[in-house]
């Protein structure tokens, strides 16, 4: 039996997915969550084996909250089920750890193929980000070649024959087996010889007015003069989460806008020389 958790901010959304799952054979829903951050709590207490998880969700969203969930439990695997597939969304997913991407078309074949297909460590994909991922990936035909970007250019992919989808997935995004991004953007700072201490850390006590770490970093790069997307980018997050992150710090700390944030977070001791 194959343990699965829903994860869901709406609620007949949600509630549609349990009923359909709970009629496929050798699948057990344990539980079900509206946000990222309820979706963590229930992965700690109930071990799934894999959870369907959607993106756009309040508090924590899906692409953190499924990076946070390899990162703490790497038996669990997770399956994006929404109704976005632009390339930021499916990217995003994948590289947080996600094995596999549906759009909520998907009838209960694909979501039960899929669940399967990721329980044998494989990857599945909706055909359209399928056919996305490979036209991001394939080199450019001899009639539409292109100059190198001499400052981002990669070696061409590997394409060796006998990998699996998921090796392929790993391959395509950077990974090796076993990686979660956390790991490898943890690994990438200290190969070159940065620490990466958080702003509480630098100031050598608990951040002030309730703010969380993740607070924390999002404001000390606010006060670096950095854009949203530019945040997301450095904290491996979506910009939708960054938003998130500075309404919750706006609120907290009582600040009206990026200037004032500036000000709080040099007053007390979050951003500065490091």
């Amino acid at each position: 039996m194959i343990r699965v958790v829903v994860v869901d901010d709406q609620a007949v959304v949600r509630e549609g997915l349990v009923l359909l799952l709970g009629l496929l054979p050798g699948i057990e829903v344990v539980g079900s969550a509206g946000d990222g951050e309820a979706a963590l709590r229930l992965v700690g207490a109930e071990s799934p084996d894999v959870v369907l998880m959607d993106l756009r969700m309040p508090r924590m969203d899906g692409v953190e909250a499924t990076g946070r969930i390899r990162a703490a439990h790497p038996g669990t695997q997770v399956v994006v089920l929404t109704t976005y597939s632009d390339d930021e969304s499916v990217f995003a997913a994948l590289r947080a750890g996600a094995r596999g991407f549906l759009t909520k078309d998907a009838d209960a074949d694909d979501i039960a193929s899929a669940v399967a297909t990721v329980m044998r460590g494989d990857a599945q994909l909706d055909p359209t980000v399928q056919r996305r991922l490979l036209d991001t990936i394939s080199p450019p035909s001899p009639d539409h070649t292109s100059p190198p970007d001499r400052t981002t250019s990669q070696p061409p992919p590997d394409k060796k024959p006998g990998k699996t989808p998921g090796e392929a997935l790993d391959k395509t995004l950077g990974k090796t087996a076993g990686e979660t991004p956390y790991e490898t953007a943890d690994e990438s700072a200290h190969q070159a010889g940065r620490a990466k201490p958080g702003p509480a850390d630098r100031r050598g006590g608990e951040a002030p007015d309730g703010l969380t770490p993740r607070e924390s970093e999002v404001l000390a790069l606010i006060a670096e003069g950095l854009s949203n997307a530019e945040i997301a980018l450095r904290l491996y997050i979506t910009e939708a989460t960054v938003k998130t992150h500075i309404n919750n710090l706006f609120a907290k700390a009582r600040l009206r806008d990026r200037a004032q944030a500036v000000t709080y977070a040099y007053r007390h001791g979050l951003a500065g020389p490091h």
